[in-house]
């Protein structure tokens, strides 16, 4: 077997285009590992909006918040269904709460603006809703014009950071007294006010957008969710709020994924060609040492796995450049629009292990099928020809 030792030398000799080929596959690594990590941040993001323990209730026929209305009266219903989990107090915890889109300007775009969700709460929003915690400022005084603002979102928005105001509508300005996070969560990109500074805002009296309880345990929820849908005059169906934000995230996850690996596809295929005529130049100017190698008794075998290594080691320098550089990215966030709700969210790069290292075999494997043909054409040189070159 031929040392490994004499291919690593080899890439080092020819340097430029070495460096070339290992950059344009780790372009392609990078780029791959980038879309993986942002799709998977994406449903990150949406999905740890939910827990198993907790159960979410819509209009029948609603895919989102934004489309359920349900009446203030079936709210105290809903809290009384069995199932429900009672606080110390026994009051149950749960909450109908009024979700509608407002569009809001960003700061320094000449007046560009985008969609923002506002989340109408009760005062017992930080009871049914642990996660949350106030990381600036205070929780709004209910029934007064303050609102509390998730982090993902303070300074995208003109008027979005504490201690500012901004118009939740047109003559109705609000004051952010707080900002909260809710563990990475799409929360974090929401604007939360007093319910009823919400409906009244929006011409919303009487009405709710859903309805969030907890459990006493996951398993209740089949009989809670039997009860609710038993009735088909309240017209409600219930979802696992897990379940229900996992919906709301495949959209957005799977156009990023789609578009990543569309991208990729192109851009590897320039890479394999960069890999291929790297390889192909390496066995033209080796002509002398493969003719060498092969008096010296080294079988086609010997040559091929030689120069095959050869492109799986540039592969993986390139590589590993590449997931270097999409691993800086899990330091980075982003603003997307969510398909499901047309709102803007915050998303960060997960870095997943199980897709950078998907990512990085990829480069490799554009490594063996660009250096392939290469090395069979090295395995066929015959000694007496490369001797005579």
């Amino acid at each position: 077997m031929i040392p490994i030792a004499y291919n690593v030398r080899s890439l080092f000799v020819r340097k430029a285009t070495t460096i070339a080929t290992a950059l344009g596959i780790g372009l392609v690594v990078f780029v791959l590992a980038a879309s993986l990590m942002l799709g998977a941040g994406i449903k990150k993001t949406l999905v740890s909006g939910g827990r198993p323990d907790y159960a979410l209730v819509l209009r029948k026929g609603s895919d989102t918040e934004l489309a359920s209305s349900i009446e203030v009266r079936t709210v105290s219903l809903v809290l009384a269904a069995p199932g429900v989990k009672k606080a110390n107090d026994g009051a149950p915890v749960g909450s109908g709460e009024l979700v509608v889109v407002i569009t809001m300007e960003k700061p320094g775009t000449d007046g560009q603006v985008s969609n923002v969700q506002v989340r109408g709460i009760s005062d017992n929003v930080l009871t049914l809703r642990p996660d949350v915690k106030v990381i600036e400022g205070r929780a709004p005084t209910p029934g007064t014009d303050e609102v509390m603002v998730g982090r993902g979102i303070v300074g995208r928005f003109t008027g979005v950071e504490l201690g500012k105001s901004f118009e939740l509508k047109k003559n109705r300005p609000v004051k952010v007294v707080g900002v909260f996070e809710a563990g990475g969560s799409s929360f974090e990109s929401e604007i939360w006010a007093d319910i009823d500074t919400v409906r009244s805002s929006f011409g919303r009296e009487g009405l709710v957008s859903s309805v969030t309880v907890r459990l006493d345990s996951p398993s209740r929820f089949e009989a809670f969710k039997a009860v609710m849908e038993t009735d088909k005059q309240l017209g409600l169906e219930a979802f696992r709020e897990k379940d229900y934000y996992e919906k709301q995230s495949q959209g957005t996850s799977i156009f990023v994924w789609a578009l990543g690996i569309l991208i990729t596809i192109f851009f590897s295929i320039g890479a394999m060609i960069g890999a291929t005529i790297t390889m192909n130049a390496a066995v033209a100017q080796r002509q002398r040492e493969i003719g060498t190698l092969r008096a010296l008794g080294f079988s086609r075998v010997s040559i091929l796995f030689s120069f095959l290594l050869e492109a799986v080691v540039l592969a993986a320098i390139g590589g590993a450049f590449g997931l270097f550089g999409a691993f800086l990215l899990s330091f980075a966030e982003v603003s997307m629009m969510n398909f499901a709700t047309f709102q803007e969210v915050t998303f960060g790069f997960d870095p997943n292990p199980v897709l950078l290292g998907a990512a990085f075999v990829f480069g490799a494997a554009m490594g063996v099928l660009g250096g392939f043909f290469p090395a069979l054409r090295a395995a066929s040189v015959s000694p007496v020809d490369a001797m005579r070159a």
